[in-house]
């Protein structure tokens, strides 16, 4: 007598089914998580500290051929407390380090830095006493945008890894990222 296997009934294996494929679970905690970076995403509240020509090309993206509104990051503010993305672009003197150091410890957390151009980066062709040769010695930047001035496209690039960094959720000390430079 050779035995036969007991049939499932069909509603038993549609709720399996369900249960595996359509039902996510997870704490809590990191669905609250999830849902402050993507917020944080689409709502970029930028505070623009631009000393230079870098400056210039950041006001381009209002245009009408790039919109920062794309990116999510058209609201600028002009106050600190109100930002969460510091975008330094331009020369940054010795005296003007003081400056941007206050306004970085004025933003409320979680807030965010790109370093736009060369001089921001790196001091750019300014190797004198009187330029910071490169914001992070002032304070931790996440996303490098090379170019003397950067190409919109290039700023749009910097913006898109910005947002990815931060749906990553990256924190402070992970090495920061820079875009590729054949934009």
């Amino acid at each position: 007598m050779s035995k036969v296997k007991p049939t499932r009934d069909f509603a038993k294996i549609e709720e399996e089914f369900l249960l595996e494929k359509l039902v996510l679970t997870t704490k809590a905690s990191g669905l609250i998580d999830w849902l402050k970076r993507r917020s944080q995403v689409n709502s970029l509240w930028t505070f623009p500290f631009g000393t230079s020509c870098c400056a210039l090309e950041f006001m381009s993206l209002s245009g009408e051929t790039q919109s920062a509104g794309e990116l999510g990051a058209d609201l600028t503010r002009h106050s600190p407390e109100r930002s969460d993305l510091l975008v330094v672009g331009g020369t940054i003197t010795e005296k003007q380090a003081p400056i941007l150091k206050s306004v970085y410890e004025k933003m409320e957390g979680p807030k965010w830095v790109i370093a736009m151009g060369a001089c921001a980066a790196s001091g750019g062709p300014y190797n004198t006493y009187s330029v910071v040769q490169g914001v992070s010695s002032i304070i931790p930047v996440d996303v490098y945008i090379p170019g003397c001035p950067p190409s919109a496209e290039a700023v749009i690039a910097g913006f898109h890894l910005m947002k990815e960094r931060i749906l990553k959720g990256a924190q402070r000390g992970v090495l920061p990222e820079t875009i590729e430079k054949g934009l």
